[in-house]
This record gives structure tokens, sequence and C-alpha cells, in this order.
């Protein structure tokens, strides 16, 4: 498939299948995200798989809406800031190095027939809690992973020209 054509089929899945995800499809996506490239190699980041029940309980508590509870499982994407990359201004490249990691685990997702949804309004403080969390590691994104149970809604996208100049 054509990247235009992943970035097309791509959307922000909201009802997943209770299906679990084939140990071969997550280790593919992973092995996408590892290759992610980030400031200067860095690569300031930690994923956790969370696939048990306790563990997919405890972060329910920290984003409790309805259809994330549907996802079979959930890829916490967290920034380790002790290696991110820090411009000389001051600018610390952790987020975006997290968020070009994170959108090649949801384009791989995609690919593998899988949905995805950036997840970022959940209590982070209490992910960093539950899960254990050191000083140096903060949770950016969850991302639920699994069959999808719903389909894309339209997605409005600006044209080239208002995008491009």
């Amino acid at each position: 498939m054509r990247l235009v054509e992943l970035a097309e089929k791509r959307y922000s899945c909201r009802a997943y299948r209770s299906d679990e995800v084939e140990r071969e499809k997550l280790e593919y996506i992973m092995e996408c995200v590892r290759l992610s490239p980030s400031a200067v190699n860095k690569q300031p980041w930690l994923f956790r798989i969370v696939s048990c029940d306790e563990e997919k309980a405890k972060l329910r508590q920290c984003y409790n809406r309805e259809w994330f509870g549907t996802a079979p499982m959930y890829i916490v994407a967290s920034i380790l800031h002790d290696e991110e990359w820090v411009r000389a201004d001051g600018k610390r490249h952790g987020d975006i190095d997290i968020a070009i990691a994170v959108e090649h685990l949801c384009l791989a997702a995609t690919e593998q027939g899988l949905g995805t949804c950036w997840v970022c309004n959940f209590d982070a403080t209490l992910c960093k809690q539950l899960f254990g969390m050191g000083d140096n590691e903060e949770p950016a994104v969850l991302i639920p992973l699994g069959y999808a149970a719903d389909e894309p809604k339209e997605k409005r996208r600006k044209a080239l020209s208002e995008i491009v100049r």
C-alpha cells in the first residue's frame, strides 16, 4: 500500500472488537516504531504495551470513556526527558520525537488492518503514579489498539493551497 493510501485510510478509531491482536502484527508495528527518526537520533521514548486485565483497568482510570474501554490492548507512549535532545535556545524535542514515533505506530497498525486513536486528554499524573514511572518519564499519548468495530467518519482536510506557501 502506498503511503498516501495509508494516510487516507488511517482514522481515529473509537470502537474496537474484542479480538486479540496477533503477536506478529504487534511486533511488526513496534519494529516500525523502533525505526522512527528522532532529533540527533536520541530516541527519547519508552512504549509500554498494556494487555493484561489489571493494567488495562489502571489505564482506564486515567481515561474513563466508554469507547476507550472497548480496546483489547493499549500502548502508552512516554517521553524520557533525560534522553531528549535540547536545541541551543532551550527547545526540548521529546514531544516532537514521540509524535513522529506514534504516527509511525498508527500508520503501521493501519497497514496491518488495525485501528488506533491518539489519546492525549488523559490524567497523566495518575498514569505516571499507577505505572510507577520515574521522574524523567512523561506519559504523552495513550494508543488503544485493536480491530475496528466502527467506520471512519469523513475527514475534512484543508486544501494544499491553504497549508503550503
